[in-house]
């Protein structure tokens, strides 16, 4: 039995009877551990909604259920919560039930009851073996779960966070990504009983009831927003190259790297349809993933580098990436939704692999932006609208790396990968379906005719 408090935009609270050993347990009787382990902070989800109803004029309803009786469908409950104190396990069918109803547009909320170190590495395992190709990685300062209603730049924790040895005031909350959406978070510290209304102890390892607050209202703004999207999204699109070998093949090559490497899984295919489409070039791409410590990257023209988060390349990476750079080779790269954790880390990881050649703009007089679309302009997305002031449309905006006269790097700060899906987040910082796929076009045709 596994039981989870299930909201009702709907929100369904699990009570998970999760396996624990006789150690763990400690003698206590089995029904008053695991009402312990999820119902510990009983009014937290009614105080949220409440606050979360009257702020973003969203009807909610709550639920208990055990994880059997979830339904997989996220429209019959799409948001699942769980509160826990201990080690736990799910089982591989209900491994495989919840990443259906997360992928189907489901989301998931683990809070770390007290901030329990047990639970919250249980959780992180648990979400591994779910999701083995999405990393659980840090949300940054710039993901839309901080500022989809309040900004939350900076939060208030209780004495007991700091005993843990955590240091700083920043929101510390985990996640799972898949197509540019987050399906599943993790509160490092408790968020429940800041939720609860009652007294946060010094020595709960917890959120004060403000903060708390606060993001606990992001949570449903933002569970909210996505599953709108995700419900009319074309995320499911999918071009499959069925020719196993062809004599004018060439291999574009998406690099893989520690961290958050893929996050469309269908659009640089569509891309890349769109483009044999639009220019009857006969060359057709392949497409493979590869890390850039792989010699075979020198088989491969084009690379193709995007994501969301910091990351890191290691030594071997940026010594091969320079010499696949200087010596024909071409990047094509991408802050997807226009995220600053993915901007900041690629510009300071091109310095080091190529301090002789800063990146700069690419002037709009460039052959970039003249085949096979003339491009003076791009309709943008209405968060970036709204970031640039309220313009629908923009110059473009592409920066390039210039070795003897050839960009060797073109990179785009603003996001293009849900244009190519026509499936734009709702946070996303980017340009739209037209002029994502427009871009997308003269800089495969700059990458195969320089």
């Amino acid at each position: 039995m596994n039981t989870i408090k299930s909201i009702s935009i709907a929100l369904t609270c699990l009570a998970l009877g999760i396996n624990l050993s006789a150690q763990e347990a400690g003698g206590k009787a089995a029904a008053g551990l695991e009402n312990e382990r999820w119902n510990a902070t009983p009014n937290d989800i009614n105080n949220l909604m409440k606050s979360a109803q009257n702020l973003i004029n969203a009807n909610y309803s709550m639920e208990i259920k055990t994880l059997d009786e979830v339904n997989a469908d996220p429209e019959q409950n799409p948001v699942l919560y769980y509160s826990g104190h201990y080690n736990y396990s799910f089982t591989p069918d209900q491994r495989k039930k919840l990443r259906k109803f997360m992928l189907d547009g489901g989301m998931m909320i683990f809070n770390t009851g007290l901030g329990s170190k047990p639970y919250y590495n249980s959780t992180v395992k648990e979400l591994g073996l779910i999701f083995p190709e999405s990393p659980v990685q840090r949300l940054s300062a710039d993901h839309p779960l901080f500022h989809s209603y309040y900004d939350v730049d900076r939060v208030k924790y209780s004495p007991g966070v700091y005993k843990t040895g955590f240091k700083g005031d920043e929101p510390w909350i985990d996640g799972v990504n898949i197509n540019c959406r987050t399906v599943a978070i993790i509160s490092r510290f408790c968020l429940a009983v800041g939720w609860d209304g009652g007294d946060v102890r010094p020595d709960y390892a917890a959120y004060m009831p403000e903060s708390a607050q606060k993001i606990g209202v992001n949570i449903f703004s933002y569970a909210t927003a996505t599953r709108a999207w995700a419900k009319s999204a074309a995320t499911k699109m999918k071009f499959v190259d069925k020719e196993e070998t062809s004599t004018d093949k060439m291999c574009m090559a998406q690099v893989i790297y520690d961290g958050e490497w893929k996050t469309r899984h269908a659009g640089l295919s569509l891309l890349m349809r769109t483009f044999n489409q639009k220019t009857e070039i006969p060359v057709k791409f392949g497409l493979k993933d590869m890390r850039l410590s792989d010699a075979k990257i020198f088989d491969a023209p084009l690379l193709y580098i995007t994501g969301h988060e910091n990351f890191r390349l290691n030594k071997a990476e940026k010594e091969l990436l320079q010499k696949y750079l200087l010596n024909g080779g071409f990047l094509f790269a991408e802050a997807c939704c226009g995220r600053k954790g993915f901007d900041m880390a690629f510009r300071e990881e091109l310095k080091i692999i190529l301090p002789q050649y800063p990146l700069k703009p690419i002037p709009p007089n460039s052959s970039v932006f003249d085949q096979p679309n003339k491009i003076l302009s791009c309709g943008v997305t209405p968060a970036l609208a709204n970031q640039l002031g309220g313009a629908a449309a923009a110059k473009p905006n592409l920066q390039g790396v210039e070795v003897n006269g050839r960009y060797v790097v073109v990179y785009s700060p603003h996001g293009m990968a849900g244009g190519w899906e026509c499936s734009q987040s709702p946070y996303a910082f980017g340009y739209n379906d037209t002029s994502a796929l427009a871009l997308g076009q003269n800089i495969l045709l700059y990458a195969v005719t320089q």
